[in-house]
C-alpha cells in the first residue's frame, strides 16, 4: 500500500476515534488538474465535536505515520475545518453546512468511497 493510502486510511482511523460521521473518499487521482490526491469529508454534530475530530487526525496522523498537518484552517467557528496534508485534503463539516456546500456533487467525476459509521 502506498504512502498516500496509508495517510488516508490513518485520516479516517483519527475520524472513527471521535466518531466522525458519514465518512467519504472522493479519489481525484484520475482527474487532471487537481489540488490534491484524495479529499477526505466527513462531519461532526456540533462545534466541538468537530474541532475533538481535528485535534485526533493532527494526533493519530502523527503518531501512526510522522506526517504532521501543513494548515489548518476554520478552527474559529468550526463549521467547516479544511486540513491540508498535501496529497490529502480534510474536510470536516456541520451536517448543514455540509449539505450546503455538497462537496461530493462538486466532485461527481471522482470514484467516491462511503465508509460505513462505526456504530
Amino acid at each position: 500500500m502506498n504512502e498516500t493510502k496509508i495517510l488516508v486510511e490513518k485520516i479516517t482511523e483519527g475520524i472513527q476515534e471521535k466518531k466522525g460521521k458519514n465518512i467519504v473518499i472522493a479519489d481525484l487521482t484520475n482527474i487532471e488538474d487537481t489540488i490534491c490526491k484524495y479529499f477526505v469529508i466527513c462531519q461532526g454534530n456540533s462545534p466541538s465535536q468537530v474541532a475533538a475530530i481535528v485535534d485526533s487526525i493532527r494526533d493519530y496522523v502523527r503518531k501512526e505515520t510522522g506526517n504532521k498537518v501543513y494548515a489548518i484552517d476554520g478552527l474559529r467557528n468550526a463549521q467547516w475545518v479544511a486540513m491540508d496534508y498535501s496529497d490529502v485534503l480534510v474536510h470536516i463539516f456541520l451536517p448543514e453546512v455540509r449539505d450546503f456546500y455538497n462537496l461530493e456533487h462538486l466532485w461527481a467525476d471522482a470514484k467516491l468511497t462511503h465508509i460505513p459509521d462505526l456504530d
